[in-house]
């Protein structure tokens, strides 16, 4: 029997999480002792407006930032006691991105750039392009392997950001606002991919948006307003099911209120 959602153990742990920025002679809080736990293959949204506190959560997860105080743990590792050294071997070893802006380094082809974070693991030339070729067929770009990203268009570009994320099978892939410069058609194409590939090798996304319709295809949402957490739910994702109007209108109606406040 699959086990639900209450079984599957956390990926990631977030213990009283804390952070404060200091301006001057001003402290301004941007995360209230947060915790939560993400469990494995589990698709969990972290949803809010703009100050809401989701980037500096994302950042803390992804350990860009120190915390003021609390924890992030990682499987077995507490990152927030890791040094900058130790942790870029961590998120080479175990994370993966996939970010608004794509990132691509533009003097590398499509197959280049999904091969690069292999090459940090240490790959042979040949299998990491063996694999890169193989994630870049598997998203539907057979004939951009050799293109560079200024001769494709956003939607494609994506793509390869969604393979080289995938690439290594990090057990984390953070994916913040994906979608944001695609159209509606076209995020529908890549929120899919993101899916099926978290599906297919029951890895963890933690998806951060302020876009309610992204936001539903989450198995899980949560929501925060100025730097706590307000809501924390499960959704049927909007993948899953034929009729997801209900879903969406929810989330909407959510976000609406959170903007009049």
């Amino acid at each position: 029997m699959e086990k639900n959602e209450y079984t599957k153990p956390p990926v990631i742990q977030i213990r009283r999480l804390r952070k404060v920025y200091r301006l001057e002679e001003e402290s301004v809080v941007a995360l209230h002792s947060i915790s939560a736990d993400i469990r494995k293959g589990e698709i969990c949204c972290i949803f809010g407006t703009s100050g809401s506190g989701k980037s500096t959560l994302l950042n803390q997860l992804a350990g860009m930032e120190k915390p003021t105080s609390g924890s992030v743990r990682i499987g077995r590792t507490d990152i927030t006691k890791l040094n900058e050294r130790d942790m870029v071997t961590f998120r080479r070893k175990h994370i993966g991105f996939i970010f608004q802006a794509y990132n691509l380094l533009p003097g590398l082809t499509a197959l280049e750039n999904v091969a690069l974070p292999m090459m940090f693991q240490g790959y042979p030339k040949k299998e990491r392009n063996r694999k890169a070729v193989e994630l870049l067929k598997k998203v539907g770009l057979e004939k951009r392997i050799y293109h560079y990203p200024a001769q494709m268009s956003g939607g494609q570009q994506q793509r390869v950001g969604i393979a080289r994320a995938f690439v290594t099978k990090p057990e984390v892939v953070f994916a913040d606002e994906p979608t944001g410069n695609l159209d509606t058609k076209t995020t529908a194409q890549i929120m899919g991919m993101i899916t099926e590939m978290s599906r297919e090798n029951q890895q963890t996304i933690v998806l951060v948006t302020h876009d309610p319709h992204m936001a539903s295809y989450a198995d899980r949402i949560i929501t925060l307003i100025d730097g706590e957490i307000v809501r924390d739910e499960k959704n049927t994702p909007a993948l899953d099911t034929p009729d997801c109007g209900g879903v969406r209108e929810e989330i909407q109606d959510s976000g609406k209120e959170m903007q009049k406040k």
